[in-house]
């Protein structure tokens, strides 16, 4: 057959593996999954109240317009929350491979999503073996993201002291989770190890039908699972400027690090 026949063929698969797994294997996700999702990260990552970890990867292509000048070469960028199981939650890929993953997260569906409150997040709850104020849920991610309510960064490197330190240490934990997920996924398929062959949007209907391919490994070896959403801004609109509530994130990142400093709540290997 032709290359282009092939092309089509391999398009087309792609396409149908999605359609046909995305509602079982990554549905919208509901409170009672994210109530779900937590206790692995307080057991597995002594991380309680978290029901998530953000993180990107950019997959370079051969083409396009889309320029990521730090690594220097075209790449469409998957960002996704998962869970301590490795699984996707809720992916975001888009073409914007020269744009910050804190950028592109504030651009998606899923950063809009959790922003305004439409991602059917649990109400706050008191964190295990504390007597604090009820904490809010939240996702974890690196430096790059925006601190708020919802989402929790590390302190800046410089002059930390214990309680900091601590905090950061116990967040890093947490972010093991998604820095592995990224790496069975490019292992399971090596294709995204080097330049893919492809015009950046057949790329999007590849990694499209990995991801829930994968889930759909990960769950009937372990357990169930969870969502995906591809979001194209409105033309006209700039959806990077989106409110922030730092101050009361500032907040939320105080009660956590007073709680893992708490003599009921440390551990020996937090130091």
């Amino acid at each position: 057959m032709g290359n282009s026949t092939i092309a089509g063929v391999v398009r087309a698969t792609c396409a149908n593996i999605w359609l046909r797994l995305k509602g079982s294997v990554l549905p919208h996700p509901t409170r009672q999954q994210w109530l779900d999702i937590a206790p692995g990260f307080q057991k597995r990552a002594q991380f309680p109240n978290c029901i998530g970890v953000l993180h990107g990867k950019n997959i370079q292509v051969n083409s396009g317009s889309w320029y990521y000048d730090y690594k220097q070469f075209f790449s469409v960028v998957l960002l996704g929350l998962d869970d301590t199981n490795y699984r996707f939650v809720i992916v975001d890929i888009r073409s914007y491979g020269s744009t910050a993953y804190a950028r592109i997260f504030r651009a998606s569906r899923m950063g809009r999503w959790l922003q305004s409150n439409q991602l059917d997040v649990p109400q706050p709850a008191n964190l295990p073996g504390s007597s604090g104020p009820p904490v809010p849920y939240v996702v974890v991610g690196d430096e790059g993201f925006a601190l708020s309510t919802n989402i929790m960064c590390p302190f800046p490197r410089r002059g930390l002291d214990a309680k900091r330190r601590t905090f950061n240490y116990r967040l890093s934990r947490a972010r093991r989770f998604v820095e592995c997920a990224f790496g069975i996924f490019s292992s399971k398929w090596q294709v995204f190890l080097s330049s893919i062959q492809l015009a950046p949007e057949n790329v999007n209907v590849v990694i499209k039908a990995c991801v829930v391919l994968l889930n759909y490994i990960l769950t009937y070896e372990s357990t169930p699972d969870e969502e995906a959403h591809v979001y194209r801004p409105p033309s006209g609109i700039d959806p990077f400027h989106l409110g922030k509530s730092r101050s009361a994130g500032l907040r939320v990142r105080q009660l956590f690090s007073d709680y893992f400093m708490s003599p009921n709540c440390s551990f020996p290997f937090q130091q």
